[in-house]
């Protein structure tokens, strides 16, 4: 049986409020996201990396030390559980396929990166990928790779043959 699907965000509680809308504009100008759901979403899994962070405070150092190394794997700059809690939505959406992508010079602009990811034109290791939220890992940062593809249709149109004017005049 399929799993209902759920929001994995949660709307600001004032929606009009200028100085957020402001903020959120200048985040979506600077890493080329397509609507303001994508920082909800980015906001949304900070928080429950907090969550998870605070719940492992009472838990042994080993158990905190793995969540830091995953973190790590990740690309989070963290050293600690202090650091996880410090983690804001700008430090996840720098991890974003679409942001490291303008970052490693692949593309110009985050709106052009965003257009070759969903074009398929970026690959990860082999592996075609169209998601432009996708996180990077770090082993996976130096794989990525611009595939441009292009696709020639030919013209079913018929060949004119062209008569220089010298034989016109002949005719």
């Amino acid at each position: 049986m399929p799993r209902r699907k759920h929001k994995n965000y949660s709307r600001p509680k004032r929606l009009y409020d200028a100085t957020r809308i402001q903020e959120e504009e200048i985040l979506i100008k600077r890493y080329g996201l397509k609507n303001k759901r994508e920082i909800w979403k980015a906001d949304s899994a900070i928080e429950k990396m907090r969550k998870q962070a605070k719940l492992l405070l009472t838990k042994s150092q080993a158990e905190q030390d793995k969540f830091v190394n995953r973190l790590k794997k990740q690309g989070f700059a963290v050293a600690s559980i202090a650091d996880v809690l410090a983690l804001d939505k700008e430090d996840y959406l720098k991890r974003r396929l679409q942001s490291i992508v303008v970052e490693k010079k692949i593309a110009t602009t985050p709106r052009q990166a965003r257009q070759f990811i969903v074009h398929k034109s970026i690959s990860i290791d082999g592996k075609k990928i169209n998601v432009p939220a996708y996180l990077v890992p770090v082993d996976e940062e130096d794989k990525i790779k611009l595939e441009l593809v292009k696709k020639i249709k030919e013209k079913k149109t018929p060949a004119i043959e062209m008569v220089p004017e010298e034989k016109k005049d002949e005719q």
